[in-house]
């Protein structure tokens, strides 16, 4: 039985409101290298409310289908990888590979139910792509892009792969504006100097969900 809309979108919010929390809480720990680590309430509150907002773009976007079980996915280690990269620069492969493997394999499963093997094919290219131009990027200037964010390019470049390669290239051009303004921001706020270490991968997932907004939308 197909749900309708209201009720579809009131399964996301209970969703969300049910791993939100959790999705706090591990973020901590991560970020803290601390199996206790506990976050406060409006933390918690932020991510679930980020995560709600994701998870609903993903319904949204796709529909009910097995593709959008990825997107949800994606969601949730998008939360945890923004959070951990905020706090302590880093975003931990413990994320970042289960996150790729079960987008590859719910997209593989879109394609044998659904029959979207072109979707699944290029979803892989952009992947292998973006992975092969970040190390690229990476071993050019090792100070502005760690491997961390490399990684976190592949998983872009499928999920973004996934919808088109405009929407990859909007995704990756849409990310270094949104860092560069935010670079810019903080200096002008003298929050950072020009030497200060900033966060690379929350800008890069703030440029991927543009990028799928965008893609909601039929610009291109």
């Amino acid at each position: 039985m197909e749900l309708s809309p209201p009720l579809l979108f009131g399964v996301v919010l209970l969703v969300a409101v049910a791993l939100g929390p959790w999705l706090a809480r591990v973020a901590a720990r991560l970020a803290t290298r601390e199996d206790t680590a506990r976050t406060s309430p409006p933390r918690v509150a932020v991510m679930t409310a980020v995560f709600a907002g994701l998870l609903a773009g993903a319904v949204e976007l796709t529909g009910p289908r097995p593709a959008t079980a990825a997107l949800g996915w994606a969601a949730g280690a998008a939360v945890v990888l923004g959070a951990v990269d905020l706090a302590s620069h880093r975003l931990p492969d413990r994320v970042t590979y289960p996150a790729a493997v079960v987008c590859a394999a719910t997209f593989l499963v879109d394609a044998a139910v659904l029959g979207s093997w072109g979707e699944l094919l290029r979803a892989v290219a952009a992947a292998a792509a973006a992975f092969v131009v970040g190390s690229g990027a990476a071993a050019i200037s090792p100070d502005a892009l760690g491997f961390g964010d490399v990684k976190l390019l592949g998983l872009i470049g499928l999920v973004l792969g996934w919808f088109g390669w405009g929407v990859l290239l909007a995704g990756v051009f849409l990310g270094l504006l949104t860092g560069a303004v935010v670079s810019l921001a903080l200096l002008a706020t003298r929050r950072a100097g020009w030497r200060t270490a900033l966060p690379f991968g929350p800008p890069l997932m703030a440029g991927a969900v543009l990028a799928l907004a965008l893609c909601s939308t039929s610009l291109w």
